[in-house]
């Protein structure tokens, strides 16, 4: 069976226009047959032909009536019925030239059923039987009795033929519509997907992040001042207290931290009040009382904001603050820092140097062989790449360092 015969076979059954079509032909079918044989009777009473004329209409009828019983598509059952009512037509029209008319139903029928080329034959000859009866029925030639049916013919088929076509384009449509919605459903779940596979790396560096900031830095302050207090509890007691004291208050302040992640994940110093410039004044205070004068960090505030900074950048600064004074503390055997928060109206930058040692600063991305455990700068960037600002490193050695974060305060939003 090819595409249209599928096309004619289904259409029926898809289409709420070609189903009231369909009811409407079977309605149109009975009152031909019935009008023609009130005709037949009306005008030949008694003939000897009429008990087969009143049984071939019954037949007719009743063939009729089996055909939606069989099912609209061309199986060998349903083409034989077709077969048996298209015979049963003919001698009905043999007999009385006035059920010609009935072959507007069998032209659907047919069309409706076979493929385009047999249905089109169908038709032709069903034509050819109607023009027969039509001029046995006149009392002469008439050109119009000739050229009317063949007319009727082709109007009809190529009404029911677009429609057919047209119901085939629409579930066409239909089912490329539905390709299209699945595809966005799809292409949503994947995108959705994938957000939430970036929110929750993210949400990962952000952790690692402040854990490096907070409670890795200060267990590693911690390693150091019980490793201190160990060599110097048997020569220098008091020392060593003071080293495992310091090492307690550290263990509190990491404690605070510990809980404030649970809680909001904000930097301890800022949940106490004071905002940005407090939390500065009292890291640098801390880290010079731990470092037992081996280290001393003064903070400096130059301007005055317009208005409070965003929660965001107070966190951010204050934990690229923490990170820059552990890698003073650990790495650069300087014995002076400074904090400088500068407010520039449209901007905020913050600046820590010291007076270090120094290194060969490198560009951002490039990391060399020996930066092992080098966590801090990174972290540092991707927090002020996070708010659109930007972090620079001044180093050399033998020179100290100069690290700088520069927050614009228009664009605080993630980009990502």
């Amino acid at each position: 069976m090819t595409g249209s015969a599928a096309g004619a076979s289904g259409i029926t059954g898809s289409d709420p226009d070609a189903r009231w079509l369909a009811l409407l032909m079977h309605a149109a079918f009975f009152l031909l047959l019935g009008a023609s044989l009130t005709r037949f009777l009306m005008r030949h009473p008694g003939e000897a032909r009429t008990p087969w004329i009143i049984a071939l209409s019954i037949t007719l009828a009743v063939l009729y009536l089996l055909g939606p019983v069989l099912g609209s598509r061309p199986t060998p059952r349903r083409l034989t019925w077709l077969g048996g009512l298209v015979v049963v037509w003919m001698v009905l029209v043999v007999l009385a030239p006035s059920f010609a008319w009935c072959a507007v139903p069998l032209f659907y029928t047919g069309l409706r059923i076979l493929p385009p080329r047999a249905a089109l034959a169908l038709v032709a000859l069903l034509t050819v039987f109607v023009v027969a009866a039509q001029l046995r029925l006149a009392d002469g030639f008439d050109p119009n009795l000739v050229l009317a049916p063949p007319a009727v013919a082709a109007v009809a088929t190529a009404v029911f033929v677009h429609m057919q076509r047209q119901a085939v384009r629409q579930r066409e449509l239909a089912a490329r519509q539905r390709e299209l919605i699945d595809d966005l459903l799809r292409t949503r779940r994947e995108l959705a997907a994938t957000e939430r596979r970036e929110g929750t790396l993210a949400e990962r560096q952000r952790l690692s992040m402040e854990i490096h900031d907070t409670l890795a830095q200060g267990l590693s302050s911690q390693q150091m001042l019980l490793q201190a207090a160990d060599r110097t509890w048997s020569a220098d007691p008091d020392a060593a207290r003071r080293h495992v004291r310091t090492a307690t208050g550290i263990a509190e302040r990491n404690l605070a931290e510990a809980r404030r992640f649970v809680h909001d994940l904000a930097p301890a110093d800022l949940a106490e009040g004071g905002g940005l410039e407090a939390a500065l004044h009292a890291l640098a205070a801390r880290e010079s009382a731990q470092a037992e004068g081996a280290l001393t960090v003064r903070c400096h505030v130059e301007g005055t904001p317009h208005a409070p900074l965003p929660d965001r950048v107070q966190s951010a600064l204050l934990r690229i603050a923490q990170g820059a004074l552990a890698n003073v503390r650990e790495h650069s055997g300087a014995s002076a820092a400074g904090l400088t928060l500068t407010h520039l109206g449209d901007r905020v930058v913050l600046d820590i140097g010291d007076n270090g040692r120094g290194f060969t600063a490198e560009p951002e991305g490039v990391r060399g062989a020996r930066t092992v455990r080098g966590h801090g700068l990174p972290a540092m960037r991707a927090r002020v790449r996070q708010l659109g600002g930007t972090l620079t490193i001044e180093s050399a050695p033998g020179e100290g360092t100069v690290l700088s974060a520069e927050v614009p305060l228009t664009t605080t939003e993630d980009p990502t």
